[in-house]
Protein backbone atom coordinates (compact mmCIF):
# COMPACT_ATOMS: atom_id res chain seq x y z
CA UNK A 1 0.00 0.00 0.00
CA UNK A 2 1.28 3.45 -0.85
CA UNK A 3 1.85 5.87 1.95
CA UNK A 4 -1.10 8.16 2.47
CA UNK A 5 -3.72 6.01 0.76
CA UNK A 6 -6.51 4.29 2.62
CA UNK A 7 -8.62 1.35 1.57
CA UNK A 8 -12.16 2.33 0.67
CA UNK A 9 -11.45 6.05 0.43
CA UNK A 10 -13.68 8.04 -1.88
CA UNK A 11 -12.43 10.50 -4.43
CA UNK A 12 -13.60 13.99 -3.74
CA UNK A 13 -14.09 16.66 -6.30
CA UNK A 14 -14.31 20.34 -5.82
CA UNK A 15 -15.70 22.98 -8.07
CA UNK A 16 -13.38 25.84 -8.84
CA UNK A 17 -15.01 28.92 -10.32
CA UNK A 18 -12.74 30.56 -12.87
CA UNK A 19 -13.74 34.04 -13.91
CA UNK A 20 -12.41 36.26 -16.68
CA UNK A 21 -13.01 40.00 -16.69
CA UNK A 22 -13.22 41.35 -20.22
CA UNK A 23 -12.79 45.09 -20.72
CA UNK A 24 -13.51 47.31 -23.70
CA UNK A 25 -11.63 50.37 -22.41
CA UNK A 26 -12.84 53.93 -22.53
CA UNK A 27 -13.07 56.87 -20.14
CA UNK A 28 -16.62 57.97 -21.00
CA UNK A 29 -17.85 54.41 -21.56
CA UNK A 30 -15.92 51.36 -20.40
CA UNK A 31 -17.53 48.04 -21.25
CA UNK A 32 -17.04 45.12 -18.87
CA UNK A 33 -18.06 41.48 -18.80
CA UNK A 34 -17.37 38.90 -16.12
CA UNK A 35 -17.57 35.41 -17.59
CA UNK A 36 -17.35 32.14 -15.74
CA UNK A 37 -15.49 29.35 -17.52
CA UNK A 38 -17.58 26.18 -17.41
CA UNK A 39 -17.23 22.77 -19.06
CA UNK A 40 -20.32 23.34 -21.22
CA UNK A 41 -19.30 26.84 -22.23
CA UNK A 42 -18.91 30.26 -20.69
CA UNK A 43 -21.61 31.80 -18.54
CA UNK A 44 -22.13 35.53 -18.10
CA UNK A 45 -22.05 36.65 -14.49
CA UNK A 46 -22.07 40.41 -15.10
CA UNK A 47 -22.16 42.53 -18.26
CA UNK A 48 -22.42 46.28 -18.43
CA UNK A 49 -20.83 49.66 -18.98
CA UNK A 50 -19.06 51.94 -16.54
CA UNK A 51 -19.65 55.60 -17.38
CA UNK A 52 -18.11 58.85 -16.27
CA UNK A 53 -19.36 62.36 -16.86
CA UNK A 54 -17.57 64.38 -19.54
CA UNK A 55 -18.31 67.44 -17.39
CA UNK A 56 -15.91 66.20 -14.68
CA UNK A 57 -12.13 66.79 -14.85
CA UNK A 58 -10.20 63.93 -16.42
CA UNK A 59 -8.33 63.00 -13.24
CA UNK A 60 -11.62 62.58 -11.35
CA UNK A 61 -13.08 60.49 -14.17
CA UNK A 62 -10.03 58.23 -14.19
CA UNK A 63 -10.22 57.86 -10.40
CA UNK A 64 -13.92 56.97 -10.65
CA UNK A 65 -13.19 54.40 -13.34
CA UNK A 66 -10.34 52.98 -11.27
CA UNK A 67 -12.63 52.56 -8.25
CA UNK A 68 -15.33 50.82 -10.30
CA UNK A 69 -12.83 48.43 -11.89
CA UNK A 70 -11.28 47.71 -8.50
CA UNK A 71 -14.76 46.89 -7.20
CA UNK A 72 -15.36 44.39 -10.01
CA UNK A 73 -11.97 42.78 -9.40
CA UNK A 74 -12.63 42.41 -5.67
CA UNK A 75 -16.19 41.16 -6.12
CA UNK A 76 -15.49 38.47 -8.71
CA UNK A 77 -11.77 37.69 -8.14
CA UNK A 78 -11.11 36.88 -11.82
CA UNK A 79 -8.14 34.74 -12.75
CA UNK A 80 -7.50 36.96 -15.76
CA UNK A 81 -8.22 40.34 -17.23
CA UNK A 82 -8.67 40.37 -21.00
CA UNK A 83 -8.53 43.83 -22.54
CA UNK A 84 -8.82 45.00 -26.09
CA UNK A 85 -5.46 46.29 -27.28
CA UNK A 86 -5.42 49.98 -28.05
CA UNK A 87 -4.71 50.60 -31.70
CA UNK A 88 -3.95 54.03 -33.07
CA UNK A 89 -7.07 55.59 -34.50
CA UNK A 90 -7.58 58.70 -36.58
CA UNK A 91 -8.78 60.53 -33.48
CA UNK A 92 -5.63 60.81 -31.34
CA UNK A 93 -7.56 62.27 -28.41
CA UNK A 94 -9.83 59.21 -28.29
CA UNK A 95 -6.84 56.86 -28.58
CA UNK A 96 -5.15 58.57 -25.62
CA UNK A 97 -8.19 58.32 -23.36
CA UNK A 98 -8.73 54.68 -24.36
CA UNK A 99 -5.07 54.04 -23.52
CA UNK A 100 -5.50 55.69 -20.12
CA UNK A 101 -8.53 53.54 -19.31
CA UNK A 102 -6.73 50.42 -20.53
CA UNK A 103 -3.70 51.23 -18.37
CA UNK A 104 -5.85 51.66 -15.27
CA UNK A 105 -7.59 48.32 -15.89
CA UNK A 106 -4.30 46.48 -16.42
CA UNK A 107 -2.62 48.04 -13.37
CA UNK A 108 -5.58 47.27 -11.10
CA UNK A 109 -5.72 43.67 -12.36
CA UNK A 110 -1.98 43.20 -11.85
CA UNK A 111 -2.26 44.61 -8.32
CA UNK A 112 -4.94 41.97 -7.60
CA UNK A 113 -2.73 39.18 -8.93
CA UNK A 114 -4.66 38.60 -12.16
CA UNK A 115 -3.08 37.50 -15.36
CA UNK A 116 -3.39 40.30 -17.91
CA UNK A 117 -3.77 39.65 -21.63
CA UNK A 118 -4.34 42.06 -24.51
CA UNK A 119 -6.03 41.10 -27.75
CA UNK A 120 -6.30 43.02 -30.99
CA UNK A 121 -9.74 43.69 -32.44
CA UNK A 122 -9.01 41.20 -35.24
CA UNK A 123 -8.01 38.48 -32.75
CA UNK A 124 -11.28 39.03 -30.89
CA UNK A 125 -13.37 38.88 -34.07
CA UNK A 126 -11.60 35.75 -35.32
CA UNK A 127 -11.92 33.94 -31.98
CA UNK A 128 -15.58 34.80 -31.48
CA UNK A 129 -17.07 35.06 -34.98
CA UNK A 130 -14.48 33.13 -36.98
CA UNK A 131 -13.89 36.12 -39.22
CA UNK A 132 -11.63 39.13 -38.63
CA UNK A 133 -13.95 41.43 -40.58
CA UNK A 134 -17.11 40.66 -38.57
CA UNK A 135 -19.47 43.60 -38.04
CA UNK A 136 -20.59 44.90 -34.64
CA UNK A 137 -23.98 43.27 -35.19
CA UNK A 138 -22.42 39.91 -36.07
CA UNK A 139 -20.26 40.10 -32.95
CA UNK A 140 -23.28 40.92 -30.78
CA UNK A 141 -25.15 37.95 -32.28
CA UNK A 142 -22.22 35.60 -31.63
CA UNK A 143 -21.81 36.83 -28.05
CA UNK A 144 -25.53 36.29 -27.50
CA UNK A 145 -25.33 32.77 -28.93
CA UNK A 146 -22.12 31.71 -27.18
CA UNK A 147 -23.33 32.95 -23.79
CA UNK A 148 -26.90 31.67 -24.25
CA UNK A 149 -28.40 35.11 -23.65
CA UNK A 150 -32.04 35.84 -24.46
CA UNK A 151 -31.08 39.04 -26.30
CA UNK A 152 -28.03 40.83 -27.66
CA UNK A 153 -25.93 42.44 -24.95
CA UNK A 154 -26.33 46.22 -25.12
CA UNK A 155 -24.82 48.69 -25.43
CA UNK A 156 -22.12 47.71 -27.92
CA UNK A 157 -19.35 48.42 -25.36
CA UNK A 158 -20.73 45.66 -23.10
CA UNK A 159 -20.92 43.21 -26.01
CA UNK A 160 -17.35 44.14 -27.00
CA UNK A 161 -16.13 43.42 -23.47
CA UNK A 162 -17.89 40.04 -23.48
CA UNK A 163 -16.28 39.27 -26.85
CA UNK A 164 -12.82 40.08 -25.45
CA UNK A 165 -13.45 37.73 -22.50
CA UNK A 166 -14.69 35.00 -24.87
CA UNK A 167 -11.58 35.50 -26.98
CA UNK A 168 -9.43 34.95 -23.91
CA UNK A 169 -11.31 31.78 -23.00
CA UNK A 170 -10.75 30.48 -26.54
CA UNK A 171 -7.10 31.49 -26.91
CA UNK A 172 -5.67 31.06 -23.39
CA UNK A 173 -5.66 27.22 -23.48
CA UNK A 174 -3.75 27.32 -26.78
CA UNK A 175 -1.16 29.69 -25.30
CA UNK A 176 -0.85 27.51 -22.19
CA UNK A 177 -0.34 24.36 -24.29
CA UNK A 178 2.28 26.13 -26.41
CA UNK A 179 4.11 27.28 -23.29
CA UNK A 180 4.07 23.74 -21.86
CA UNK A 181 5.38 22.34 -25.14
CA UNK A 182 8.14 24.95 -25.26
CA UNK A 183 9.17 24.15 -21.69
CA UNK A 184 9.15 20.44 -22.51
CA UNK A 185 11.34 20.85 -25.58
CA UNK A 186 13.75 23.13 -23.73
CA UNK A 187 14.01 20.96 -20.66
CA UNK A 188 13.72 17.54 -22.26
CA UNK A 189 17.46 17.02 -22.51
CA UNK A 190 19.27 14.53 -24.72
CA UNK A 191 19.83 10.89 -23.86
Amino acid sequence: MREGSTAGSRATTSVVHVFVLGVDPGVSRCGYAVLEARPGGARARAIGVLTTSPADPLHRRLAELQGELRGLLHEFRPAALAVERVLFQQNVRTAISVGQASGIAMAEAAACGCAVEQYSPNQVKEAVAGYGGATKEQMQDMVQTLLGLTERPRPADAADAAAVALCHLAIAPVHAASARAARGSNGGGAS
